[in-house]
């Protein structure tokens, strides 16, 4: 079972992650940031992850700290639940459409952090949700997994449809990475023979 939970505390929030790379879609997600739970739960839908998610944060200050200490939580538990990446796909990539907006997402988990962000969000809120914080999140999951990240907006006017097609699209293209192919027969999926 590719499963790991981890339980992070800093001054600013207290996080209880569990994370199965092999579940059905699953989540469980209370973050005290609605924005954010419902962008998790189709993370886990799509990418189809079991994720149960706790967070305890400082949001009458603001909701930066809980989503960017989320964003490290689900990296490490990334990282610890692949273990030594031995037979996945390691690459995945995904172009998904909802209405208007057109998202690309291409990742590759080589143990090497590198983010490019290349999404326009018109509005800076969606209700009460700082739709820079979108950026903030994919950085710190990306940085904490080790995970080369590309996310693109191609075509997009509705800040709510560009964000939910961004985790939509990361869903897909982890799906697809994390995948078991049984004809790398364990092996690690690169030519150095580690990643």
């Amino acid at each position: 079972m590719r499963r790991y939970e981890l339980k992070r505390t800093t001054k600013e929030t207290d996080i209880g992650l569990m994370l199965e790379l092999d579940g059905t879609g699953k989540s469980n997600v209370v973050s005290g940031v609605g924005f954010m739970d419902h962008m998790l739960d189709l993370l886990a839908a799509h990418g189809r992850l079991d994720l149960v998610l706790r967070c305890e944060g400082d949001t009458d200050v603001d909701d930066h700290h809980s989503v960017e200490d989320i964003g490290i939580a689900l990296g490490e538990a990334l990282r610890a639940a692949l273990g030594k990446k031995e037979g996945i796909n390691r690459y995945g990539s995904a172009m998904i459409p909802m209405d208007e907006a057109l998202v690309l997402c291409a990742l590759d988990l080589s143990g090497r952090a590198e983010v490019r962000w290349n999404v326009e969000i018109p509005a800076q809120k969606v209700g009460t949700f700082d739709t820079e914080l979108c950026e903030e999140f994919f950085k710190a999951l990306a940085r904490s997994a080790g995970m080369t990240l590309h996310l693109r907006t191609l075509d997009g006017t509705n800040s709510h449809h560009i964000i939910e097609a961004c985790f939509k699209a990361f869903a897909r293209a982890l799906r697809q990475a994390v995948r078991v192919d049984p004809e790398l027969r364990g092996e690690i999926p690169s030519s150095k023979g580690s990643l």
